[in-house]
């Protein structure tokens, strides 16, 4: 008994130590980061779900929906990203205790990212034949068949998951991450629970995936709209505050969001090309560079739980002008993101064939797909925290501009211009791309060490 109160006592010292500061303890960030683990756990493990069942729907389906959802993510981080900025100012304003715009905030992010949402979803609706043939005109055309129905269904879902991830990204930006998880549960297990019954139980394969996702994600936004008018007694919001949105709302939540929205727009657009050279390489690449990326998804579970949790976190900080805790609890994240990388390496490696074969993927690129897992699980260990989690703590003090513009450089001049080399130029491959991936994280990641070293990220005045 003795020993185990030695024990308990030692990791409560540990903990103190790394994850403590003047106003937060360590008990409070483990309360924010678990409700977003298990977020991240429930997102990626249901997006293999996804996979998989589509999966069986044959190559093409899975060729189709990859090379959507390449261009989906594309379009969704510029949500995110002015969700993100959403995020920010609330926790700012969390940490300096003005409650009433706490409020302002959280009504503001919801209306603008959902209003901007509406716009890009109708483009992408009408304009969704000239898009496809433009990025993907060389697939073959029973996938484009399929990307067409995909395409306009998800266009037809942006507004309901925008407003969804700003009403998230305000709950975590005051702490309330339990809620933003039930939220985030409620859309994704309904997700998958109707591609169950659309995809494996009526075979309506990807036009079924297309039903899923506009029932799913308008079902929790209604349930977003529930909670903030009649649960949260502490915000007081009603209906009326989403239609006001003051142009002083606007500047700050835009200050930080447009700046991301611009380096995701950069970020992502660089994915999208660098998926149309792979498409030129043809639907078994397609298909190795989807399941390689599902893998490597669950490999960042932890560590992008991590990310999410120090926007907050920092935020706060930088709420009350704490500098001295926001860099000790930075540098206390990235440690733990390489840490989690070396479990995480740990747990997947061993059990790559199981997992792999989930996918149903033809034997011939199964080789493959370990390679590039195998690389990128090192890469990531000494890389990834450098590149995404330290940009979140400068982006929660408001250094948004120098973050993306760094971020918007070492996409274009060194992964896509590199993975275009490699792959193509060189006839590595799919490999030469995620080579090319893993050159930049170590690029940018010592230029935002650089950053961090200095004094101007933190000299911002956001609120």
């Amino acid at each position: 008994m003795a020993e185990t109160d030695i024990r308990i006592g030692r990791r409560s010292a540990l903990l103190d130590k790394y994850l403590s500061g003047r106003s937060i303890d360590y008990k409070q960030i483990i309360a924010l980061f678990i409700p977003i683990l298990v977020d991240q756990i429930f997102i990626v493990g249901l997006h293999m779900v996804n996979t998989a069942m589509i999966s069986s729907a044959g190559m093409d389906a899975i060729s189709a929906v990859n090379m959507v959802d390449s261009l989906n993510v594309f379009l969704l981080s510029i949500f995110v990203a002015v969700a993100t900025g959403g995020t920010v100012v609330v926790a700012q304003y969390k940490g300096s205790g003005n409650d009433k715009m706490v409020s302002r905030s959280t009504a503001g992010a919801a209306s603008t990212v959902s209003l901007l949402a509406l716009v890009i979803g109708l483009v992408m609706v009408v304009f969704h034949n000239p898009l496809l043939n433009l990025l993907f005109g060389s697939a073959e055309p029973a996938v484009m068949e399929l990307a067409r129905i995909y395409m306009i269904g998800n266009g037809l879902s942006y507004v309901g998951i925008a407003f969804v991830e700003a009403v998230c990204g305000a709950l975590r930006g005051i702490g309330r991450t339990r809620a933003s998880l039930a939220l985030s549960l409620v859309m994704n297990l309904t997700y998958v629970g109707l591609n169950l019954l659309f995809i494996n139980g009526l075979n309506m394969g990807v036009f079924g995936m297309s039903l899923s996702v506009n029932i799913s994600r308008y079902l929790a936004a209604a349930c977003a709209v529930y909670y903030l008018l009649r649960i949260d007694a502490e915000l007081r919001l009603q209906i009326r505050d989403f239609f006001r949105i003051g142009l002083d709302m606007l500047k700050r939540v835009f200050s930080i969001g447009m700046p991301f929205a611009a380096e995701q727009m950069f970020f992502n657009g660089g994915k999208v090309l660098t998926q149309v050279f792979i498409v030129g390489m043809g639907t078994h690449a397609i298909a190795t560079n989807a399941i390689s990326g599902a893998l490597a998804g669950v490999m960042q579970i932890p560590a992008n739980a991590l990310a999410l949790t120090l926007i907050t976190v920092v935020g706060q900080c930088m709420g009350r002008r704490d500098v001295k805790d926001a860099k000790k609890l930075t540098k206390s994240f990235v440690v733990l993101g390489s840490l989690s990388y070396v479990i995480m390496g740990l747990i997947i490696l061993p059990l790559f064939h199981p997992l792999v074969g989930i996918f149903n993927p033809p034997s011939d690129i199964v080789d493959d797909i370990f390679l590039i897992v195998l690389i990128n699980t090192l890469a990531q260990i000494p890389l990834w925290s450098i590149s995404f989690i330290i940009p979140s703590a400068l982006r929660a003090a408001g250094d948004a501009k120098f973050t993306s513009l760094v971020s918007m450089l070492s996409m274009w001049l060194f992964r896509v211009v590199l993975g275009y080399v490699l792959g193509v130029v060189f006839g590595f491959g799919i490999l030469g791309v995620w080579l090319a991936m893993n050159a930049e994280w170590g690029i940018r990641g010592i230029i935002f060490i650089w950053r961090f070293m200095g004094k101007k990220w933190y000299r911002h005045r956001l609120i």
